[in-house]
């Protein structure tokens, strides 16, 4: 059975956030950590799927202004570790092409990005994304000016990358993260060079989105997903 891998986030000195649990957060993670274990019985063993919930946890609770939806965020971004690490120790059969979105707050452009891909690839590839200083929210005019046209990014949230996640993905795009962005060998990378919508507002972030369209297509293309 596979041991907990080291994530690609901060480890803190401090007093691990799930031992200072509420009720409710406990009673939340461990539905939670039943789900992930009945998920992936067959490839993980109990104490790397307590790992990865509870450090994803961790990571979120650690610089959360508002708590009360951080049991569910944990679930997601372990359930999305333990993918990855799946993917990267060969226990996927068929795996499909992953890709990585990265910018720096993982607010604005990773995230519509990553609302595009899922929308036209349609489950016949992988995207996620991250931030090399995730900020505590969306940007909400991203999140409209993908509304406008049918892509629903408003239940996403910042998160960081880990070491999983990275080598997971078959192709890493990054948008703006500069010198913090990883450099692993194996991905494919690409840089866009797209501007930052943070602060713009809506009319000015419309041309922004529609780039991000327009590479997502050719992107997608190039993996051999018709669009």
């Amino acid at each position: 059975m596979s041991q907990p891998e080291k994530s690609g986030t901060t480890e803190s000195s401090a007093t691990p956030a799930y031992r200072l649990l509420s009720l409710d957060h406990q009673t939340a993670l461990e539905h939670a950590e039943a789900r992930l274990r009945e998920e992936f019985a067959t490839m993980f063993d109990l104490a790397a799927i307590h790992h990865y919930l509870h450090s994803s946890y961790d990571e979120f609770a650690s610089r959360a202004t508002v708590t009360r939806y951080l049991p569910l965020l944990a679930e997601r971004f372990g359930r999305q570790r333990l993918q990855a690490l799946a993917k990267v120790q060969g226990k996927v059969a068929r795996p499909r092409p992953t890709v990585l979105f990265l910018c720096t707050h993982n607010a604005g452009r990773s995230q519509m990005a990553l609302g595009f891909f899922a929308h036209l690839a349609k489950g016949r590839a992988v995207a996620w994304s991250g931030g090399s200083d995730p900020g505590q929210a969306l940007n909400p005019a991203a999140v409209a000016a993908m509304a406008e046209i049918g892509v629903d990014i408003a239940n996403e949230y910042p998160k960081p990358w880990t070491d999983e996640i990275i080598r997971a993905a078959d192709v890493i795009v990054t948008m703006g993260c500069g010198d913090t962005c990883p450099l692993v060998p194996g991905p494919r990378y690409e840089e866009w060079f797209i501007d930052d919508p943070a602060g713009l507002p809506l009319h000015q972030i419309r041309p922004i989105r529609n780039t991000i369209r327009t590479r997502v297509e050719h992107l997608l293309t190039e993996l051999g997903v018709a669009v």
